[in-house]
């Protein structure tokens, strides 16, 4: 019995480094990319186009950013699985990456065979991150959550925020900061840090980041 082909589109604004990727990745059995993209727009239609089972997506991307592209793509086409590609490992930036759909989060400075590794198990339905930065959303989970049986229960949140707040929020789990939401809201930073303390007071979590994971997890954006 033939094994299943996984089907690799790459996204990488870097020559040599989406030449490097195409030569690792068609060396395996079962990988074949059926083509690559230099922007975030070119991997919307590529993707629209090609329906690969697998996308490895660079974070920084000309036009429109790996993570923006990441979840219009999963918006047109859910069924498609994303590995981010970045070299930093900011929080921010990982926790952006999920909160847009990605189900892998690679350094780029990995070793070939993690690449594979990721590829093999998001086209399996897992999910997989890099083990130098899992630590980042481990950490995010090490203060439990207060039990608040209140209306402001977690349980309740996604109906107690306005839509103001999950504005807010949505930012804030793309890691922008109190400045940025301003600028992008067109409200004062007085205005934001409100709503920021009104959110946590609602989700009962302490901290943006665990704000950011809960909503992540509890679906409330």
């Amino acid at each position: 019995m033939v094994g299943k082909t996984t089907r690799i589109l790459i996204v990488e604004d870097n020559e040599l480094m989406r030449d490097g990727l195409r030569a690792v990745l068609e060396r395996v059995d079962g990988f074949t990319v059926v083509g690559d993209a230099e922007d975030g727009i070119s991997a919307v239609e590529l993707a629209q186009s090609l329906i690969p089972d697998v996308i490895i997506m660079d974070v920084g991307l000309p036009f429109m950013n790996g993570i923006d592209a990441t979840r219009e793509i999963k918006k047109l086409l859910p069924g498609i699985n994303i590995v981010m590609l970045t070299s930093h490992d900011r929080k921010e930036e990982l926790y952006a990456a999920l909160s847009a759909g990605a189900a892998g989060y690679c350094l780029k400075d990995c070793a070939s065979d993690r690449i594979k590794i990721a590829v093999s198990s998001v086209s399996e339905g897992a999910a997989w991150i890099d083990p130098r930065i899992a630590g980042l959303v481990l950490r995010a989970f090490d203060t439990p959550l207060p039990v608040v049986e209140e209306p402001a229960a977690a349980a309740q949140a996604n109906d107690l925020l306005s839509q103001r707040e999950r504005e807010v929020l949505r930012l804030m789990v793309d890691g922008a900061s109190n400045k940025d939401i301003s600028e992008k809201l067109i409200i004062s930073l007085s205005t934001v840090r409100t709503h920021v303390e009104h959110i946590l007071e609602k989700l009962a979590v302490k901290g943006r980041t665990a704000a950011a994971v809960k909503a992540m997890k509890e679906g409330l954006i």
